[in-house]
Formats: structure tokens, C-alpha cells, sequence
């Protein structure tokens, strides 16, 4: 059966948010055209890379030269995007791997999602009595599909980074994240640390 895709060539609005309190928040990426919404929840770290390496395939095409067009080195003026997510938020299904490539012809970003998938692991035994484990994964039944012009794959970036950081403060000693009742840190031999 052929999957669901979700397609948005380009979305009005493609935009990484968050619902909850620091330490307790639930990680969105949302595209919308119209009407039409589509949320995918994924974890805190997808939504940083995405936004890394999105940042950084633009850099490298300016850098290169092979973009016909103008892409923007920052985000364009009026295209940052600060507004809440879209209501009432429908997960479509929890991201697995994401797909990031650069249609040429179309001058587009291209950002492929699909759903996290339980690969069916099979033990055999080759000629030397070694264990292989071939993974054979299932073809997903949905995908989201996003084209993003360069000037909006750039309000991406921008506001990833800006979700990704607004979390709980990072603990200057150890890296780990502070609670607001602090936490125990392992570099002060167990000392509560609390935040500022």
C-alpha cells in the first residue's frame, strides 16, 4: 500500500514549536497551506540538527555559488516567525528519520519525515558460525513532504534555534539541564546546583 504523504510545495508556514513547561515540553514540527495542518512530534535534538544542517546547506550553497537565485545569509525581513503553533494540535506520528536535500531545478529545500518504524530484526549464521543481523524495515505508511524556499528555510533555522534554546538553563559545570528546584551535579560531587 502506497503511504500517506503529506505534501507542502511550498507550506505558507513551516515552523518547530513546543507544548508544555520547560523540562516537560512535547517538541512539533508543523506545516501548514490553507486550511490544512500537519504536526509531526519529534525529539528536542532532531529539531536541532534539522535546523544545523538546513543552516549549514544554505551557507554551503552560497558559499558554492550554484543557486541561481539569492539565498538569503540570514533570515529575510517579515519571514520570522514568532506566533504560537496552530490549534488544536493533531500528531500525525512521532518522527524518525528526516531526509534533507536541495532540488536544484526548483531552487527548493526539501525535507523528507518519516515516521519512527520497529525494524524486524532476523539472526542467521554465515559459513563461520557468525551472527548476521540484515534489518529489514517496513515501508512507512505516512510521510511528511516539505519544499521550503530559501528565504523560509532560513525563518526555520532562526526559529528552531530559538525554540531549542528557550528550554531549562544548561549547568555551567557539567552541561546537564537545571531544574527550577536546580539539580545534582555530577562535576561538584553531588552539590545542588541552582539556576540563576
Amino acid at each position: 500500500m502506497a503511504p500517506v504523504v503529506h505534501s507542502f510545495d511550498p507550506p505558507e508556514r513551516f515552523v518547530a514549536g513546543t507544548v508544555g513547561p520547560p523540562g516537560g515540553r512535547t517538541f512539533f514540527l508543523q506545516a501548514r497551506s490553507g486550511p490544512r495542518v500537519t504536526s509531526v512530534a519529534l525529539e528536542k535534538q532532531q529539531v536541532q540538527i534539522l535546523g544545523e544542517r538546513i543552516d549549514e546547506l544554505l551557507d554551503e550553497l552560497i558559499a558554492s555559488g550554484d543557486s541561481q537565485s539569492t539565498v538569503p545569509a540570514v533570515t529575510p525581513v517579515g519571514l520570522s516567525d514568532v506566533d504560537p503553533l496552530e490549534q488544536p494540535i493533531v500528531e500525525e506520528f512521532r518522527a524518525g528519520t528526516i531526509t534533507l536535500s536541495w532540488d536544484a531545478e526548483d531552487e527548493r529545500v526539501v525535507v523528507e519525515i518519516f515516521p519512527v518504524t520497529e525494524a524486524n530484526v532476523a539472526i542467521e549464521s554465515d559459513e563461520e558460525g557468525l551472527l548476521a543481523l540484515p534489518i529489514d524495515e517496513p515501508d512507512p505508511e505516512e510521510v511528511l513532504l516539505v519544499r521550503l524556499p530559501a528565504g523560509l528555510a532560513r525563518s526555520f533555522c532562526e526559529r528552531a534555534a530559538a525554540v531549542v534554546s528557550s528550554g531549562r538553563p544548561s549547568c555551567q559545570f557539567c552541561g546537564g539541564p537545571i531544574d527550577p528546584d536546580g539539580h545534582l551535579c555530577p562535576r561538584a560531587n553531588g552539590f545542588r546546583r541552582t539556576p540563576r
